[in-house]
């Protein structure tokens, strides 16, 4: 069908705005502070046959993923089991997933009696069961340690909310409350992205909007492959590494080979370490979504990404590594910190190819302290604390201090909100200064944050990277400074792992000063 460039313009942005209000609904009506103000989630349309067509600016982790969701749905759900009007739930890696937190839900949307897109609400809630309060347990041996599995289940229809899938949910998370407000948001997000979709269908037409998602992918496939046109044929090897997780506690390699053959290439990650002994393994999908995001940073563009862009790669996991570990392997932390590395990796691969695209480490990990508070009633509320640090330095100018680099997006929660709603005391918010590596230009400052236990009793996780490893230099510039946590109790002061679960006291003092990014380039001498 010929088609006005005009009208696929109109309607590619039409999808990007549908999915950017699905976000605007999730952050205005969600209970959870992690997502109502960390924004810890992600929006997604995709075509009838589950291709991402339309992203929110959300987490290039969860979209990444979410290219793969729908597909995998469709093969336990297909999509004549779909009524209009439905949407279902669930959490399985294996089904284009991540980590067990990472709750979405599904909408078919139907136009004359017929699926034209889906719809993809994505929260991190911050409990979803398990061993530990909050569904991180840094020891797990297996995900049933972590949280509950939900398979796809029904959980609304023309006839309302499906009150016993609801009901077996919230029995089995400990701040039932905030779950049901989070999913009721994430459902009416996905009711608003089908409003958007109805719109553009009676605008332009039911045939020329589908017409328009295959030519969409069309046009990501044709830059992506010009893109890598443009970068020299070669094979190209870099490494990472996992603070622990290797043989007695050793940082876990993370290894990528990159072969660039005309407008195609292999992103090789076999060579990587077999799965680890704690919580950082991670999915298939999640690795594909590191890479293509790094490959979207190697191109130079600002391009589109949907399911189009993805045809040029060929990218493979290995059995039994980090990154195909099984569908029983603990993964919670993998989805933010072992996909960190394998940009960190590519970007090793490629610091002599383009070095002008390239930045130096930086805090690649979710600098994560979650709070788990017991309420009077059994039940508990959740503050899960990611932070940032400093950016590392470019070719041509010093890294920022205090943000979040590649692919997390998420924010820290404002002071008056934790004050307001936990038993907590921010001490000290500040920069941490001199942390950045030193170099031609210097690598970003860190931040310090500190947190004042006021109630009796409080469950600490630690989830954070770069506290063995630092942020590296590039081009001769130097490291940064190391994450660090301390527990300051009765006077005295010890370092808290980066990984670890432990019991807090009433008056504790925890502190989070978290690492400098590398700087670039040889420091000027004297």
């Amino acid at each position: 069908m010929p088609l006005d460039p005009f009208v696929v313009e109109v309607i590619r942005h039409g999808l990007s705005a549908a999915a950017e209000e699905m976000s605007l609904v999730m952050t205005r009506s969600a209970r959870s502070p992690l997502l109502r103000e960390a924004g810890d989630l992600s929006s997604a349309l995709t075509d009838a046959a589950g291709g991402l067509v339309g992203q929110g600016r959300d987490i290039p982790i969860h979209l990444g993923a979410m290219a793969y969701t729908v597909p995998e749905l469709l093969n336990v759900w297909p999509a004549e089991r779909f009524r209009e009007g439905d949407a279902v739930i669930y959490n399985l890696g294996a089904l284009g997933g991540n980590h067990l937190n990472d709750v979405k839900v599904v909408r078919p949307v139907f136009v004359d009696g017929r699926i034209v897109a889906f719809a993809i609400s994505l929260a991190h809630w911050p409990d979803v069961g398990g061993t530990w309060p909050g569904s991180y347990l840094a020891q797990a041996v297996d995900t049933f340690q972590e949280a509950m599995r939900i398979p796809p289940m029904p959980i609304v229809s023309t006839e309302g909310v499906n009150r016993p899938v609801l009901d077996f949910i919230l029995a089995n998370v400990r701040d039932p409350v905030s779950c049901e407000g989070d999913l009721m948001a994430q459902v009416a997000a996905t009711q608003a992205a089908e409003r958007r979709i109805h719109e553009l269908c009676a605008q332009h037409g039911t045939d020329v909007f589908l017409e328009t998602l295959a030519r969409l992918h069309d046009l990501s496939e044709a830059e992506m492959r010009a893109a890598l046109g443009d970068l020299p044929d070669g094979v190209y090897e870099g490494e990472d590494f996992l603070d622990d997780g290797g043989p007695g506690g050793a940082p876990a390699r993370i290894h990528v080979r990159i072969a660039i053959s005309g407008e195609t290439a292999t992103f090789d990650l076999s060579g990587s370490t077999d799965r680890v002994t704690n919580f950082c393994n991670t999915t298939p999908f999640i690795a594909r979504s590191a890479v293509c995001y790094a490959a979207r940073i190697l191109s130079g563009r600002d391009m589109q990404q949907n399911a189009g862009a993805l045809r040029p790669f060929n990218i493979i996991t290995r059995p039994g590594s980090v990154f195909e570990p099984g569908w029983n392997a603990a993964v919670a932390a993998g989805n933010h910190e072992t996909s960190m590395r394998i940009v960190d990796a590519v970007f090793r691969a490629m610091e002599q190819v383009i070095p002008e695209r390239l930045s130096a480490g930086g805090p690649a990990t979710s600098g994560l302290l979650a709070f788990a508070e017991p309420r009077p009633g059994d039940t508990w509320r959740m503050l899960y604390e990611v932070h940032g640090g400093g950016e590392g330095a470019r070719h041509d100018r010093p890294g920022s201090p205090a943000t979040r680099v590649h692919l997390t997006n998420t924010s820290n929660t404002p002071v008056e909100v934790i004050e307001a709603n936990y038993a907590v005391r921010i001490g000290e918010q500040s920069i941490r200064r001199g942390s950045g590596g030193a170099g031609r230009h210097r690598g970003g400052d860190g931040v310090v944050r500190s947190y004042r236990i006021l109630s009796p009793s409080m469950w600490l996780t630690s989830c954070v990277e770069r506290t063995r490893v630092p942020p590296y230099g590039l081009a001769g510039g130097e490291p940064g400074l190391p994450f660090r946590i301390t527990l300051e109790r009765g006077g005295e002061r010890s370092t808290v792992p980066g990984k670890t679960n432990m019991l807090l006291q009433q008056g504790d003092l925890v502190t989070m000063e978290s690492c400098g990014g590398g700087g670039y380039g040889p420091p000027a001498a004297g």
